[in-house]
């Protein structure tokens, strides 16, 4: 697996996940774009890369690992911009709601360990969903394309030498 491709995947994925934790804000946008970071953002990230051309022929199998891995990058950015805002804001409009998810979460150490396992649960969790969407993504490009990566593609002879 190419190494420069998985880095460009995570900081895409990283980028779109912290845009999403920006959006989750918004009240009336907030469940949609949630939705849309645990299901089905690799679609979209897998979308945008062939349309650039910045990936070429992906098998099945690649897309589940980059959809794996776009899943659990894109989460953990999101839960690093969502929750430190969604407190901040909280605590600037005087919300009790917040005010108490504030309060439980940064009184012992304990409760911020507890917090930040729970959202590598959910990365899990969300990496899980994505890794079936982009396997979905890349099972539908190779119907739409006609075109099938093989297993051992560099032992392939494409042309003949006379």
């Amino acid at each position: 697996m190419n190494l420069l491709l998985l880095k460009q995947i995570s900081i895409i994925s990283a980028f779109a996940g912290a845009l999403l934790g920006f959006i989750t804000i918004i009240p009336y946008i907030s469940f949609i774009s949630f939705m849309i970071l645990i299901i089905c953002l690799s679609a979209f990230v897998i979308v945008y890369l062939k349309q650039n051309d910045l990936i070429g022929i992906i098998s099945i199998r690649e897309g589940c690992i980059f959809g794996a891995l776009i899943g659990f990058v894109s989460f953990i950015a999101f839960s690093v911009v969502y929750t430190p805002l969604s407190m901040l804001l909280g605590w600037l409009l005087k919300e009790d709601y917040t005010q108490g998810f504030l309060r439980f979460f940064l009184t012992s150490f304990g409760s911020f360990v507890v917090m930040v396992l729970l959202m590598i649960l959910m990365a899990g969790i969300s990496a899980l969903f994505n890794a079936f969407t982009g396997l979905v993504t890349a099972y539908v490009y190779e119907l739409v394309t006609g075109i099938k990566k093989e297993n051992n593609q560099n032992s392939s002879i494409d042309f003949e030498i006379k």
